[in-house]
């Protein structure tokens, strides 16, 4: 029985990256000789075990032959012939096909040194049109290295293109698909995860609802990206400035966006901040504003409760302007929420005001307060210019 590290560990070390995971493959080995070393099985039927000291995963060298739809369609064959050359062989890019023994020594068959060196993101085999998950996968280590020089490799973007067309990828279950976009959306370059997969004619089939803003907002929400990625906002901000499908609030893009997040099952704070960003963006670039105006928009955004996600929606704002040149409500307006927070019902109520009455009035010292820090801010605008 023989150990070598695969994959992503040695790939990275190779680019000098920071190794995060390590996983090894078990080449001659047994599922009942791993367990009687102390090895936890993950699944009853997947031949991959936990180390019972480091938690790293060790996986029965093994091939697998395609019996069914989507990416999790297929048989394995994990037996101790399986060489490591035919374990690798199953593996999506010629850069993820390298191993190296217990004494460090390159196995690398399929030429994973040389596309490394040359930037090349390229298919193993013809047995990559199996899995249609590997169009994602390949989109987002588009993404991931980008910045180093990497292109996808012709020949692969065209397997990639047949994998759209053979139907595979509408069998790619929503939640897959958008922990492979959300994971996309950390990179550093996350915009050509969707620049891939448009190339490829993949993203109109997995993500139709954002292809079609893409194109008929002439690709600003990819920009608006890409400059989010600029400003370093977060991968929430990330997700709200592309997943833009109006510049004018217009009911029924907000609709095709909500769709779009039921659909993909997105966590609530990523289908929430989109929709504020499309729903609210022109009036949040309004130029002069009123505190009759300012303080009820405030409320609507439930500011005084979620002031975080105010901040992230002021960032959003801010990114998009600037794109389009157009004024944006500041983010110095955090420090009138956090003012108004600060009011206190209590000295209302020591002068007797109570029940609805103690709502108006705390509703008119904030609207009061609100016209203070427009005032305030005009003269300091002014008076810095």
């Amino acid at each position: 029985m023989k150990t070598y590290l695969v994959g992503g560990a040695v790939r990275d070390a190779m680019l000098g990256r920071a190794v995060k995971d390590r996983d090894w493959v078990v080449v001659g080995g047994e599922a009942e000789h791993m367990k009687r070393m102390g090895f936890k099985p993950v699944g009853r039927d997947f031949p991959v075990f936990l180390h019972p000291d480091t938690q790293e995963e060790y996986a029965l060298a093994r091939t697998e032959r395609k019996s069914g739809h989507g990416y999790g369609g297929f048989e394995f064959h994990a037996t101790p012939d399986v060489t490591l050359e035919e374990d690798l062989k199953r593996r999506d890019l010629t850069i993820n096909a390298m191993a190296r023994d217990e004494s460090g020594q390159l196995i690398d068959p399929y030429n994973g040194a040389m596309d490394l060196e040359n930037r090349c993101l390229r298919h193993v085999s013809e047995a990559f049109c199996e899995d249609p998950l590997r169009v994602l996968r390949v989109a987002r280590f588009a993404a991931r290295y980008y910045h180093m020089g990497f292109y996808v490799a012709e020949e692969t973007l065209e397997l990639m293109r047949t994998i759209g067309q053979s139907g595979e990828l509408n069998h790619l279950v929503p939640e897959r698909v958008w922990q492979e976009t959300c994971s996309a959306l950390a990179e550093p370059d996350a915009d050509h995860y969707f620049t891939t997969l448009i190339d490829c004619d993949a993203l109109p089939i997995v993500l139709p609802e954002m292809a079609n803003a893409i194109q008929s907002l002439e690709q600003f929400p990819l920009r608006a990206l890409r400059l989010a990625l600029q400003n370093g906002l977060s991968v929430v901000e990330r997700f709200a400035c592309v997943s833009l499908q109006t510049l004018k609030g217009d009911k029924a893009s907000i609709e095709v966006l909500q769709k779009l997040c039921k659909r993909l099952r997105l966590p609530q704070p990523y289908s929430e901040l989109a929709r504020l960003l499309n729903q609210h963006l022109p009036v949040l670039q309004q130029e002069d504003w009123r505190a009759e105006t300012l303080w009820p928009l405030l409320e609507r955004l439930d500011a005084l409760r979620r002031p975080e996600r105010l901040q992230s929606l002021l960032e959003c704002i801010a990114t998009v302007s600037d794109l389009q040149q157009q004024p944006a409500l500041p983010r110095e307006v955090m420090t009138l929420v956090q003012q108004a927070r600060s009011i206190n019902a209590q000295n209302l109520m020591s002068q007797g005001i109570q029940g609805p009455a103690l709502g108006k009035a705390l509703r008119a010292l904030r609207i009061e307060h609100t016209r203070l820090w427009i005032n305030q801010t005009a003269a300091g605008d002014s008076h810095h210019g």
